[in-house]
């Protein structure tokens, strides 16, 4: 009998870890465009410098309102069938935790509430929990973007049996890792500047060249770096007299 229940356990672990790496993968998100947005000089801004700042109340709210107003964002995690869907879904809240962004100590935070089930051939496992993640950021000059990159910190499994909280924990990490990211957050072609100077015959332009970043007083303040150039205007169709 012991024989039989070892074989079981193990048969359990390796079915486990066989789903996690064909269908999920790695536990970190291989989508990181472009490069980590850094803290401003200890110079100072430099001039030609935009200031946008998102504060943490907004974001809190807009989260709201997705939970109030749309589905629970559900990610699906390996395969599923008719009677048991393996996915994760986000929570408003759960576990003792509220799902929100938090501005502290200089860092993007957010614990993440969850609850999900686990097909598997041993039987459809329910779970929930919750998990702390923090929140990257990323510039994409190519794409004038700032992205957000979810990276889940540790994985907080209520009541889950040791033997399957082995392999649940990486699969609940890596779908939330690589199913959310990237999240563009601020788009710098919004912010691009095409003045037509008419006095001067030609436009004044500008594109975001760098982003650099800062938390302070419960907000992200991102300093968008312009590089300035001008163009001479497309010319305009004569008009017939």
């Amino acid at each position: 009998m012991g024989r039989v229940i070892a074989a079981l356990i193990i048969g359990i672990l390796i079915g486990g870890a066989l789903v996690y790496f064909t269908f999920v993968g790695v536990p970190h998100s291989e989508k990181r465009p472009g490069d980590l947005v850094k803290a401003p000089d200890a110079s100072g801004i430099p001039p030609g410098t935009a200031q946008v700042v998102i504060r943490q109340d907004l974001l809190n709210a807009a989260l709201g309102s997705i939970f109030h107003n749309l589905k629970p964002p559900t990610f699906p995690i390996g395969s599923s069938d008719t009677n048991c869907a393996s996915s994760i879904t986000i929570l408003p809240e759960g576990s003792g935790v509220q799902t929100s962004v938090r501005f502290e100590n200089n860092r993007l935070t957010a614990p993440l509430a969850f609850t999900g089930n686990y097909n598997s051939f041993a039987g459809c496992f329910p779970f929930s929990g919750w998990a702390q993640s923090n929140l990257e950021l990323r510039f994409d000059k190519a794409t004038q973007s700032v992205y957000g990159i979810v990276n889940v910190e540790t994985v907080n499994l209520d009541g889950v049996n040791p033997v399957l909280s082995g392999f649940i924990t990486p699969l609940v990490q890596s779908t939330i890792n690589t199913r959310v990211n990237p999240i563009k957050i601020l788009d710098g072609k919004q912010l691009a500047v095409d003045l037509p100077i008419a006095a001067s015959g030609g436009n004044l332009q500008a594109g975001v060249n760098d982003v650099k970043a800062e938390v302070k007083d419960n907000a992200l303040n991102l300093f968008a770096i312009y590089d300035f150039k001008s163009a001479e205007p497309s010319a305009s169709p004569s008009i017939p007299q």
